[in-house]
């Protein structure tokens, strides 16, 4: 029972959780708008359809009162940025509805007609915009607690609460099992948008970024350097003599190289740096918050650590460029054709090596 609850299945980690459920609020965020303006649309037609049919001891002023954080909430929705946001922003959509109905109901004989149509409709109409579990189970909590004051306080028969009730069970019922098959197939559609994402930005051989989803992130990375007021540097590996060995042992052999390549490589690197294959046997790093000293020191251990991996014809070698950002706004093509520059000095100072621009 407690799978319907689930939004996404267990098996998946949580920075797919994470990324799911901002996803989630992207996609939801103009769904969840819509069916607010519809539920102040809805709420203001039966109001004046109830003030229509039956007169009440609640002014009507007080009961059209909630339309306007209603309205209110529909229009901070459009803005929120968070899911948390918009789940708050949901929850206080269905909180004055329920208020709504509770004024409604006051003052009526027979209440709990006016009762039915909100215990089923409410959590139905929202099981599929909850973002989260937390948010889920207090949506209907408030959607099973919020006529109460109508029933036990107004002119309700006691003897029918328990259709209520029968209806409140049937009502969360359905709505569990509409979120749980909405969670699972928009979470499954997240999945596979972001395996092709992957497959679009990443090199399918090595596994690292792809040179134009290099310079893409590249390019934002220095930007927010820029706003930190922080260095940054380049770096640009090539391996050395690899056409040798692609002609000599095969490109199998070239292949297994460039993966063990890449493999050092993310060994050798943080969180916030980034990696891509910028040509063949080409590599660029982006080392954001180093300057040159540091850069130079991280790109040693680079060239050190590519001696453990064995090429047929002996330890992998590579030649290292690196180039500090020379101003805060140096565009990052002139800092990789910097780099670039450096690394075929050291190509042509003998390979397995370092220089600096």
């Amino acid at each position: 029972m407690l799978a319907v609850f689930v939004s996404v299945p267990p098996d998946a980690d949580a920075n797919q959780r994470r990324e799911f459920t901002h996803y989630l609020a992207q996609r939801m965020r103009p769904v969840i708008r819509a069916l607010m303006l519809v539920a102040v649309f809805g709420y203001v037609a039966g109001t004046a359809a109830s003030a229509l049919v039956a007169a009440s001891t609640v002014p009507l002023w007080l009961r059209l009162l909630p339309m306007l954080p209603l309205l209110l909430v529909a229009a901070c929705s459009g803005r929120a940025q968070r899911p948390w946001q918009l789940s708050v922003l949901t929850l206080s959509c269905v909180l004055l509805l329920e208020i709504g109905s509770n004024l409604n109901g006051f003052g009526r004989l027979q209440g709990l007609p006016w009762v039915m149509p909100g215990t089923l409709l409410i959590p139905v109409a929202s099981a599929a915009i909850w973002l989260a579990r937390w948010d889920f189970i207090a949506g209907m909590v408030l959607c099973a607690l919020g006529p109460m004051p109508m029933l036990l306080l107004g002119d309700a028969d006691y003897a029918q609460v328990f259709p209520y009730l029968v209806y409140l069970v049937i009502a969360i019922a359905l709505a569990s099992v509409l979120r749980a098959f909405m969670a699972r197939t928009q979470f499954e559609h997240f999945r596979l948008e972001r395996q092709l994402r992957e497959q679009a930005s990443t090199d399918g051989l090595t596994g690292l970024l792809r040179r134009n989803r290099f310079l893409e992130l590249a390019r934002l990375a220095l930007d927010e350097a820029r706003r930190q007021q922080q260095p940054a540097c380049m770096l640009y590996l090539d391996a050395d003599r690899f056409k040798q060995l692609n002609d000599s042992h095969g490109h199998a052999a070239g292949d297994a190289a460039l993966v063990a390549l890449a493999a050092a490589l993310r060994a050798q690197t943080r969180q916030s740096d980034l990696i891509g294959r910028i040509g063949g046997e080409e590599f660029g790093l982006l080392l954001p918050g180093l300057d040159l000293a540091q850069a130079s020191q991280r790109a040693e251990r680079l060239r050190v650590a590519m001696h453990e991996v064995r090429r047929p014809d002996g330890p992998l070698t590579v030649s290292i460029g690196v180039a500090a950002r020379s101003t805060p706004d140096e565009p990052l093509e002139s800092l990789l054709a910097r780099a670039d520059k450096a690394m075929r000095q050291a190509k042509a100072d003998g390979r397995d090596r370092i220089v600096c621009a």
